[in-house]
């Protein structure tokens, strides 16, 4: 049951939430990190506990809560975002599948957050969390109108639209590495063929190359003519499916993160030069390439955002 103790958010005003704190939780699958945010989002303290395993609900549910009591033993958070591994309702309030975690099936997390922390919840696919991370205080910090992309194990993505974060009617919406990019191409765990995912993951690299990233990476620093090669490859391909992108949604700025960025010097160039190529000037008006800033903590910081919109919406509406 809800602690009764704890601050009705309800009655707080505006005054009162400036000077308050929220909580961000980032759920991995085999970590989840925590921080406590005030409203300019400053983090005030952090704190990582390992994922239980297996990683059943009621488990995850129970390190969460012990992990948020440590963090905020005072009692003076007002509310709780939540970054999960898969897709969650357009409320924020069920987490519908969450990759690498055992059990995980239309979970109301939020509502069992809510019941034991007495803080209001709400929750976000874990790829829009770091997209709303680095909108608030990473590299698209100066813009309105961003799309992330983070290059990793997978594609995620993440589009902010007018500064909030865009979900879609059912939450599903902004898969932005399972555009199709070649309909004849690899096969995708999403059921696709030819995903922008299927070129640009860690594991499109190494079925390209034999390689890791990183050892591109290093190759290409050494002057290494076959990695360069690669890279440019690689460029073309992010930059034709991100003009599909562009042409969408015609956002300021393209914003990637994801352990690939790590190589952003050999591909970006090629990125840019098809951009130029395949989108109108009229389509991209100042459109900027930016690498992430966040790293790692960008969906702490993007859930903790997440948190802060949904309290001050709710207070200007009392207000």
């Amino acid at each position: 049951m809800p602690d009764t103790d704890k601050p009705d958010t309800d009655k707080l005003d505006i005054d009162r939430l400036h000077s308050a704190a929220v909580i961000g939780v980032d759920l991995g699958g085999s970590a989840i990190k925590l921080g406590r945010f005030d409203w300019k989002g400053h983090c005030l303290e952090a704190l990582t506990v390992p994922t239980p395993q297996p990683a059943y609900p009621e488990a995850v549910l129970a390190t969460m809560v012990e992990a948020i009591h440590q963090l905020d033993q005072a009692g003076t958070c007002v509310a709780i975002g939540v970054g999960t591994p898969g897709p969650a309702d357009a409320a924020g309030r069920i987490a519908r599948v969450a990759i690498n975690l055992e059990g995980w099936q239309d979970i109301p997390l939020a509502d069992w957050l809510e019941a034991e922390t007495g803080r209001p919840t709400i929750l976000a696919n874990d790829a829009n969390c770091a997209g709303l991370g680095e909108y608030w205080l990473g590299a698209g910090r100066t813009f309105r109108d961003v799309i992330v992309l983070t290059l990793g194990t997978g594609v995620g993505g993440a589009v902010i639209l007018n500064g909030e974060l865009f979900v879609g009617r059912d939450g599903s919406a902004g898969e932005l590495g399972l555009i199709t990019l070649n309909p004849d191409g690899p096969d995708c765990n999403s059921g696709n063929q030819g995903s922008l995912e299927q070129y640009t993951c860690i594991r499109a690299i190494r079925r390209r190359t034999g390689l890791e990233p990183e050892e591109l990476g290093a190759r290409a620093k050494a002057g290494d003519a076959a990695a360069i090669a690669f890279w440019q490859s690689y460029g073309r391909d992010l930059g034709a499916g991100l003009a599909s992108l562009v042409y969408v949604l015609t956002p300021e700025a393209i914003i990637i993160g994801g352990g690939v960025s790590a190589s952003a010097e050999f591909f970006f160039p090629a990125v840019q030069a098809e951009l130029e190529r395949r989108v109108l000037p009229s389509s991209r008006p100042g459109l900027q390439l930016l690498k992430a800033e966040l790293g790692n903590q960008a969906g702490m910081v993007g859930a903790a955002k997440l948190a802060w919109q949904k309290l001050l919406a709710q207070a200007d509406r009392s207000h």
